[in-house]
C-alpha cells in the first residue's frame, strides 16, 4: 500500500513477497528447487515440505522402526542438500534420487530388516496366494503375511531393494533404473529372477 507521501508500506510489500515465494515453492518442479537452492540455500527446503513424508513412510515400513525411519530420513535430505550439485538438473522429479540415497541408508540397517522378516517368517503359517507382480505393494510392513516374510528374506540385498522400490514405492522401472544406478535392462532381469523367487518361496509354503 503507498500512503500520501507516496511511500510502500513495507508490510505488505513483504507479505507480497512471502506470497509469492510460496505459490513459487508449491508450482516449482523439484529440479527448480535444487537448482535455487545452490544460490538460495533454503529452497531446498521445499524438497523436504514436498516428499518427507514418503520417504519416512518407506523407511518405516521396511524397518518397522519409527525413531530408525525418523534417521534415515532426515539423513536422506542432508546427504541430498549436500550432493545438489551433483544432480541432474534434466530430472524434473528427484525422488527416484531420493529413494536410491535411503536405499543406501536403509542398507546400513540390513541385519535389522532381515531379522524382523525372519521373525515373521516364524509366526503361524498361512495358506499363500498365488503371488502376483504387485502384490507386495497391497501388503502392510505390519501385516507381512509369514510365506512372503520368509520370501523377502530369503532375497539378496540388491534383490529387495529392487522389488520394494517398485512395489512399496511404486517407482517404475526407469526410476528404479535411477534410484539404483543401474541400466533399466539390469532392472527387468533381476525383478523377473526375483519374481521367480518370490513365486517358488511362497509355494513351498502352500
Amino acid at each position: 500500500m503507498t500512503d500520501a507521501t507516496g511511500r510502500t508500506d513495507a508490510t505488505d510489500a513483504t507479505d507480497a513477497t512471502d506470497a509469492t515465494d510460496a505459490t513459487d515453492a508449491t508450482d516449482a518442479t523439484d529440479a527448480t528447487m535444487i537448482r535455487e537452492s545452490l544460490a538460495t540455500p533454503d529452497r531446498f527446503a521445499g524438497l523436504f515440505d514436498r516428499h518427507a513424508d514418503e520417504i519416512h513412510r518407506y523407511a518405516a515400513r521396511r524397518l518397522d522402526d519409527v525413531t530408525t525411519a525418523d534417521d534415515v530420513t532426515a539423513e536422506t535430505f542432508l546427504v541430498a542438500f549436500r550432493k545438489r550439485a551433483r544432480y541432474d538438473l534434466g530430472r524434473a522429479d528427484a525422488r527416484p534420487w531420493l529413494y536410491g540415497i535411503a536405499s543406501k541408508l536403509i542398507s546400513g540397517h540390513r541385519r535389522s530388516e532381515t531379522r524382523r522378516l525372519k521373525a515373521l517368517a516364524r509366526q503361524a503359517p498361512e495358506r499363500a496366494t498365488e503371488f502376483e507382480d504387485r502384490s507386495a505393494e497391497r501388503v502392510a510392513a505390519d501385516r507381512l503375511r509369514p510365506a512372503l516374510a520368509a520370501a523377502l528374506a530369503g532375497l539378496g540385498a540388491a534383490e529387495r531393494d529392487l522389488l520394494l522400490l517398485v512395489a512399496w514405492a511404486d517407482l517404475s522401472y526407469e526410476e528404479a533404473a535411477q534410484a539404483l544406478g543401474i541400466p533399466i535392462g539390469t532392472v527387468r532381469s533381476r525383478l523377473s529372477r526375483t519374481r521367480t523367487k518370490i513365486r517358488r518361496s511362497l509355494e513351498s509354503h502352500r
